[in-house]
């Protein structure tokens, strides 16, 4: 039964990998063509911005990612959390613009990010910035994609300081000289800072604290899928699809730099 089972599962996979892949391709082409337009725009929450395309890629998402699996949960920024997710065994993480501000800004760097997670790990991933070109993809035990090719993180333990991103506090604390630190330039886009560490454009990335299962579920897997990890500062992996969906200080980067940040950070936790 088991055999049967794993079979079953990894037939759905192979079906919804290439869902996944023109689905979240044809949302980053509608983002696009409204990119750098005159759209209407509103804020939620205390500051969180949000317009009229984020709402249009999130309905195309749903539409058709749903549309093809309604069994699946959904678990969207965009759209309203329905509880129902939590009794799913696969469930869509989605973020229709990651990096709205950059993307309402005029600025290259945002995505559409989505993944398909089992319980609580992401098994599918595809994260597209359409403006840079750059479109990642993993499954779970078939290694991550950029634009079609093969991308491995980068080795080793050492810290190029350049190639760290993130908040400047966090990067500070890794500076055991004490000197000056030349921070990689910002990305606004928090799901392509860490996808970057996937092909060694990065050597590490850390997200501040406050980011959510739609900011981190597809570059989870496309990290870990490239042999990198993604964790807490604890090195805990992160679970998604919880009722709780709010995540804190996380570091992303190859297998073996990310045990020494971890490590690092075990001698030295923070206040």
């Amino acid at each position: 039964m088991a055999d049967v089972d794993a079979r079953f599962f990894e037939t759905i996979l192979t079906r919804d990998a290439s869902l996944l892949q023109d689905t979240v391709r044809d949302a980053g082409a509608l983002a696009k063509s409204m990119f750098r337009t005159e759209l209407k725009t509103w804020t939620k929450g205390a500051s969180s911005p949000v317009s009229e395309a984020d709402i249009a890629v999130n309905d195309l998402l749903e539409a058709r990612l749903r549309g093809a699996t309604p069994d699946y949960g959904w678990l969207s920024e965009e759209s309203a959390d329905d509880s129902t997710r939590l009794s799913r065994r696969l469930t869509w993480v989605v973020d229709p613009i990651d990096g709205t501000r950059n993307y309402l800004g005029g600025h290259d760097e945002w995505c559409v990010s989505v993944a398909l997670v089992e319980d609580a790990s992401p098994v599918l991933a595809a994260v597209f910035a359409p403006v840079t070109g750059e479109f990642f993809f993993a499954a779970r035990g078939q290694g991550t994609t950029l634009n079609g090719a093969a991308v491995r993180a980068a080795p080793g333990t050492a810290l190029d300081f350049a190639q760290v991103a993130g908040p400047k506090p966090m990067v500070e604390r890794l500076n055991a000289t004490g000197g000056e630190i030349k921070l990689h330039p910002r990305i606004g886009s928090l799901a392509l800072r860490l996808c970057r560490v996937a092909h060694g454009g990065l050597d590490a990335a850390f997200a501040g604290g406050n980011s959510h299962d739609w900011d981190l579920a597809a570059a989870d897997l496309i990290v870990q899928e490239a042999d990198g990890r993604m964790s807490d500062l604890s090195g805990d992996p992160i679970l998604y699809n919880r009722r709780e969906v709010t995540h804190g200080v996380l570091v992303a980067a190859g297998r073996d730099r990310h045990a020494s940040i971890v490590a690092h950070f075990r001698n030295r936790p923070l206040a």
